[in-house]
């Protein structure tokens, strides 16, 4: 699944060629994603300008003035820019067609992802609103993580993978982050004083950044909005790494299912 620093390393990709354009049209070539794609879509955007595009978690957001379009990549899903010839394939889905003739396509193979419109605050919407703050973000810090944890039995690297907390990080990159600041995953986060939050603050964003700056991971499906896979995953310091050496101290990778998820960690430096 993109996790966020694929959604901001797409962003950032789209931004220059889309931000201040005018939408021509958009094309729908199947409704039936995660939610249908707003069915009459290509009326609503038609002639309306890319005032800007922000992320808000995992997830798009395109400022059109008299509303918004929100996109999520789901567990598959991919947007990039292609040339108005470009035919479409067996899985794109959706076109959004500018003016200057640039095309954003978004191809999702298994259709969890997401092309909703919303009029007025698009921070209004159900699926943000209760969002926790970005954690590239001043809000979030070892004060707001130190502080929402107090009542949170629920194992650290559960607690942040949950949006309500914290908005995005994703699996990928709990791991990688827990890992960094040597904290087992599996520790109740009511259990992680201050400093050891101020840390764990530390290397999430550190850990973002360095991704972001990679261009994200790509283990299956995706490629940033240019067509160029990621190559975050050549850092990976435990992520699907079970069995392999710890790079710090040797011993043997564990995983194990956590949430429905892949953990890994190496049990002798993360306590």
């Amino acid at each position: 699944m993109p996790e966020l620093p694929e959604v901001e390393t797409t962003l950032r990709g789209l931004k220059p060629h889309l931000e201040g354009e005018r939408i021509r049209t958009a094309v729908i070539r199947k409704r039936a994603l995660r939610l249908p794609i707003t069915r009459n879509l290509p009326r609503l955007i038609a002639d309306a300008t890319v005032r800007a595009i922000v992320r808000r978690g995992k997830y798009l957001l395109f400022d059109c003035g008299h509303g918004s379009l929100i996109v999520h990549l789901g567990m598959s899903g991919r947007l990039w820019l292609v040339n108005a010839t470009t035919r479409p394939e067996a899985h794109d889905h959706f076109d959004l067609i500018m003016a200057s003739g640039a095309v954003m396509r978004l191809r999702d193979p298994r259709r969890f992802g997401l092309v909703l419109w919303h009029t007025g605050e698009v921070l209004t919407h159900q699926l943000l609103k209760d969002m926790g703050p970005e954690p590239l973000g001043a809000e979030f810090d070892a004060a707001w993580l130190y502080r929402e944890t107090r009542n949170r039995s629920a194992a650290i690297k559960q607690a942040l993978m949950d949006s309500h907390l914290v908005a995005g990080i994703g699996n990928i990159y709990a791991n990688e982050a827990l890992f960094q600041a040597g904290i087992n995953p599996k520790t109740p986060a009511r259990r992680i004083g201050p400093e050891r939050c101020a840390l764990l603050v530390r290397k999430i964003r550190a850990t973002l950044e360095l991704a972001i700056g990679a261009g994200g991971s790509s283990l299956r499906d995706y490629v940033g909005s240019d067509g160029r896979a990621g190559n975050f995953q050549k850092h990976f310091l435990v992520y699907d790494r079970a069995g392999l050496p710890c790079f710090n101290c040797g011993a043997p990778v564990r995983a194990f299912a956590q949430g429905q998820r892949s953990t890994f960690y190496c049990p002798r430096c993360q306590r």
